[in-house]
């Protein structure tokens, strides 16, 4: 082809046209020959499509079950920590201050019969990790697989195996979890009647737990309350000696002084406002001075009333105890613990529906590439 010729076929449109026609039909996919090439390589797709398939079977059957009981708790109504509420209010006189004939209502206690407080100290008991590994120490499916680790493993590789299988139960009982007030609590084991038993074991293990806590806390209060009030009675105590004393010795220097002056007898025209006051008479004062040596310790409260409130309370104290066998509920069921219907994992069919996917596709993957490799 000469020079003439090639210039002339640029610049021609219709061949042109042509050539590029022919370029785009080279470049095109045609969806027939996919169809054809995918019809073709059938047996491709089945086979991988089966295999596939029979791989997510075999996984999903030799799976471990796993079953989750759920519980659903809030916090309790008044009426499940009723015979606690009374018992704290019961010490409630014992902190309530007295002055001047009037009563200052302490607020002390109040934290002791809130509903929330007696829900978080459960959930706190229920986190904490000693509490997890005491429970699951007396667990028998714990014991049992603890007892294989212990026959077949040497010492150095006991501790460790331990360790992990200890790690492995607490994972069964997840942390709590929930908003809007409520908490969630789950447990996960094998099959669905031991889930359920872990859970429900757990819960009421935990409230044993949390009220053994609650009244620990509630008896500290009181002990510190006992204690303060016996420095406070030591303290009044010294100081009505004290006082006392005082007034003995001046009685008896008003009566010798009342005896050399002769006042024998009650004076208006002498005052009371002296040291040592002889206005009452010499009768009077060693009246005064036998009674005064006859006060006992008992009797201190004449010198200091505050001593009366004290001792009171202490009586109160003496009376009253926290009895550590009260029935109350530290929480209430929104949704109470149930054998569980259907297991969490695996999803036999789920995964036997995704295997047969996946291969479907994966075949069809394959049939296309060796396609496009050929045609090239």
């Amino acid at each position: 082809m000469t020079k003439g010729q090639l210039s002339q076929e640029k610049t021609d449109p219709a061949a042109v046209l042509a050539r590029n026609q022919y370029d785009h039909r080279d470049d095109e996919i045609d969806l027939k020959e996919l169809l054809i090439a995918l019809w073709q390589g059938k047996f491709i797709i089945i086979a991988v499509t089966v295999f596939c398939t029979a791989v997510a079977i075999i996984y999903s059957l030799k799976a471990k079950d796993v079953w989750t009981t759920e519980a659903i708790i809030t916090e309790p109504q008044i009426s499940d920590f009723a015979n606690y509420q009374k018992m704290v209010n019961d010490f409630q006189p014992i902190f309530d201050v007295y002055q001047g004939g009037t009563i200052l209502i302490s607020q002390q206690l109040n934290s002791f019969v809130s509903s929330k407080y007696l829900f978080q100290i459960y959930l706190q008991q229920y986190s904490a990790r000693s509490n997890k590994k005491d429970f699951i120490s007396s667990f028998g499916d714990f014991k049992a697989e603890l007892e294989r680790i212990r026959e077949t493993a040497n010492d150095n590789e006991y501790r460790a195996a331990e360790s992990s299988l200890y790690d492995g139960w607490y994972n069964r009982l997840p942390q709590p979890s929930g908003k809007s007030g409520n908490s969630s609590l789950k447990s996960i084991a094998g099959d669905a009647e031991k889930s359920f038993a872990f859970l429900n074991g757990y819960i009421k293990y935990i409230e044993n737990q949390a009220r053994s806590v609650i009244i620990a806390n509630l008896n500290s209060v009181i002990e510190s309350k006992h204690n303060e009030l016996i420095q406070q009675k030591n303290i009044l105590m010294d100081q009505a000696k004290s006082r006392l004393k005082d007034e003995r010795e001046l009685a008896r220097y008003a009566l010798q002084i009342a005896k050399v002056a002769g006042v024998d007898k009650p004076q208006q025209n002498l005052g009371d406002q002296e040291i040592f006051a002889i206005n009452i008479g010499s009768n009077a004062l060693e009246a005064k001075v036998r009674v005064l040596d006859s006060l006992s310790v008992d009797q201190l409260s004449l010198i200091e009333p505050r001593l009366q409130v004290i001792n009171s309370k202490l009586n109160l104290l003496n009376t009253l105890k926290v009895n550590p066998n009260v029935v109350f509920n530290t929480f209430q069921y929104v949704e109470e613990p149930e054998i569980p219907l259907s297991r969490t994992s695996p999803k036999r069919r789920l995964i036997a529906i995704l295997g047969l996917l996946l291969g479907g596709v994966l075949g069809c993957f394959i049939v296309l590439v060796r396609f496009a490799f050929r045609d090239k």
